[in-house]
């Protein structure tokens, strides 16, 4: 029995993959309590996976906050343990170093998959534990959030282990913000969450010398606001740099009738858009990945919500916010 076969019988039990090693691939695992969760493994082409490889895991069962673009929404069953979230980082690991030594030079695990990890104070616990479970030489741990409110606790607590054990450049931090205007972003992250200028200050206080830019990630859609300007006087390109990605083609986002700004299919726009943040002074990442990520459902599409309507012989999308409480 291997060492990833192990590991699913005692916490998750990978129940479906999709996917190919050159590119992406998605697991689906079962829990214990019966849920389903998601994460990925993925290459970013040309780079190979012996200089950079992804990893994606999940820290909830679900998500609770309904942003009208994301599968992951609408359904929430709670939080997962520190062990569940460390299982599937393991699983991907063991399944192609045995030995736990992983000496690939930048290995990024995103904690991103489903779920926003603020929600989570599990993240924290696999944060400290990670550096010690593995040999990681090449760690790069990720943290992507919409900084919800009510979650001081978490961030001070990530800022706290991120000096201690991620300094010097070892840890990425990402908002996502989508929009620069307010109402405009309650629209397309429908739950309270930090205004800009709270944003602006943790961020501050979370950059230090030596350290990677703060990532402000942009999906914008179509007819919403997007100004360079609303930006500079809080976010100093000195400290932040614009990551600007597509809508990927979930399923809510065809239900909401979602268009993207960024649009794979016509570079140009694309470019144009980048330009005006790099003009504003911003360093300004155009991330676009492979187009067959979205057959794959590795570029967010959430494969567990097609998993679940291939089996249940329905798509269970539901258009409002779950009404749920996080402590």
């Amino acid at each position: 029995m291997t060492e990833c076969e192990v590991i699913s019988q005692r916490i998750l039990r990978v129940v479906s993959t999709r996917g190919d090693d050159e590119l992406a691939k998605v697991f689906i695992a079962e829990l214990q309590d019966g849920s389903l969760i998601e994460f990925v493994e993925s290459v970013q082409p040309p780079v190979s996976r012996n200089e950079k490889w992804v990893l994606i895991v999940s820290t909830l069962k679900g998500c609770p906050v309904g942003c009208p673009f994301c599968d992951a929404g609408g359904s929430y069953k709670g939080k997962l343990a520190a062990d569940e979230i460390l299982a599937q980082i393991e699983y991907l690991i063991r399944r192609r170093y045995p030995d736990g030594k992983v000496p690939v030079p930048k290995l990024k695990v995103q904690f991103a998959r489903m779920g926003d990890p603020a929600f989570n104070d599990a993240v924290l616990d696999a944060l400290t534990e990670l550096p010690t479970r593995f040999d990681l030489p090449g760690l790069l741990p990720s943290i992507s959030t919409i900084a919800p409110k009510g979650r001081d606790g978490f961030f001070e607590e990530l800022l706290t282990i991120k000096r201690a054990l991620y300094g010097g450049g070892r840890f990425q931090m990402q908002f996502s913000i989508h929009s620069t205007d307010q109402e405009a972003k309650r629209r397309l992250i429908p739950w309270d969450t930090w205004s800009l200028p709270r944003i602006a200050e943790y961020g501050d206080r979370f950059f230090e010398p030596g350290d990677r830019k703060i990532t402000l990630n942009f999906a914008p859609a179509r007819d919403l606001p997007l100004d360079p300007q609303a930006l500079v006087d809080l976010f100093s390109p000195e400290r932040y740099l614009i990551k600007l990605t597509p809508i990927n083609p979930t399923l809510r986002a065809s239900r909401f009738r979602l268009q993207g700004l960024i649009d794979p299919r016509d570079p140009e726009e694309c470019e144009k858009t980048a330009d005006r943040f790099r003009t504003a002074g911003y360093t300004t990442i155009l991330s676009i990945g492979e187009l067959r990520e979205n057959e794959i459902g590795s570029n967010c599409g959430m494969f567990v919500t097609r998993f679940e309507n291939d089996h249940d012989g329905n798509q269970n999308i539901n258009e409002t916010r779950a009404e749920v409480r996080i402590s």
